[in-house]
């Protein structure tokens, strides 16, 4: 479709014919000699091809005036497809899927849910929330993996949400693995901002890189980690000495989730029950904000030096023809 960027422009195009009742233009009008027959006698001197001709020269000059008017009102050929307004953003979910997120110790109004399964819900809403970026997917415990690269393919990363599972990649949690791993595939692509977002309730305690040497190689290259401490330090989970909120290990542990968003650049957050991860994920969408989904964006292709183009020629036209 064709979209007018200076509509306004067009209230130019009857221009030509109010100039004819200016006070100049009246003035010669009454200096001339009326003559009632003045058009038959034109007629017989110049003979009806010359009058074809001056009416083919009129209508090539009004051709002439619309095709800069139209120019100047800057239209556009607007591509109907919309595309994705890009945020610039590479994202990617670090879904902790070890054996103590079996815990069922988050209340919520359908009842009970284990720490994943509100994980799960969690990160789907978040995910709807963030058209704009280009998210990818990790799954972790005892090893970590890709199960997709940051991509535009929401739907698909949804259905593989979905599909996830406690214990399917062990037991036990590598949280300095999968922040590496992330790192990895992060500085693959091109971004102008790369963020992870670490949902975990254990403690490292599998893997070959320590989550502070993660976070550090991280912070060297620009990427952001936002680390979310899941469960109640009360309620220890099937795999006591992988939870971080657990006994002894709760104060460790979350020192060291504090360190690596701190380094980084990002921000810890405790989720002791669902609002307070809610709240978690409403405040880093606030801190890494994506565009106002109310903007849309065309992409459009300007015709005014087509228009232009065309009313050079014309010109030309006319004047090879006056010659």
């Amino acid at each position: 479709m064709i979209a007018l960027q200076w509509p306004w422009a067009l209230l130019a195009l009857p221009l030509p014919l109010a100039a004819r009742w200016l006070p100049a233009a009246r003035e010669e009008w009454r200096g001339g000699l009326r003559v009632p027959f003045c058009r038959e006698l034109l007629g017989l001197a110049a003979g009806k091809g010359s009058r074809r001709r001056t009416l083919s020269d009129g209508a090539l000059k009004w051709s002439i005036w619309i095709l800069l008017v139209a120019a100047l009102a800057r239209p556009l050929w607007v591509d109907p497809r919309q595309p994705p307004l890009a945020s610039g953003r590479d994202l990617i979910l670090l879904l902790d899927v070890s054996g103590s997120m079996r815990q069922m110790d988050f209340a919520t109004e359908e009842g009970r849910l284990s720490r994943f399964d509100l994980v799960r819900q969690s990160a789907l809403r978040f995910l709807e929330g963030r058209p704009s970026d280009r998210v990818g997917l990790i799954l972790f415990g005892a090893k970590s993996y890709l199960r997709a690269p940051p991509t535009w393919d929401h739907r698909a990363l949804r259905e593989l949400i979905q599909e996830a599972r406690i214990a399917l990649a062990g037991e036990s949690t590598a949280i300095g693995d999968a922040v590496g791993l992330g790192i990895r595939y992060l500085l693959e692509l091109s971004a102008r901002s790369r963020v992870l977002v670490l949902f975990t309730d254990g403690a490292n305690n599998e893997g070959v890189i320590a989550p502070r040497q993660a976070a550090r190689l991280a912070a060297r290259k620009g990427i952001r980690i936002y680390t979310i401490g899941i469960g109640r330090p009360e309620g220890p989970a099937p795999n006591p000495w992988g939870v971080w909120s657990a006994g002894g290990a709760e104060r460790f542990e979350r020192q060291v989730l504090e360190e690596m968003a701190r380094v980084s650049g990002g921000r810890f957050f405790h989720a002791l029950d669902a609002a307070g991860l809610a709240a978690a994920l409403r405040t880093i969408d606030e801190l890494e904000p994506v565009p106002d989904p109310k903007v849309t964006l065309r992409l459009g292709r300007p015709l005014h030096p087509w228009l232009v183009a065309a009313a050079l020629l014309a010109s030309g036209w006319l004047r090879w023809r006056r010659r």
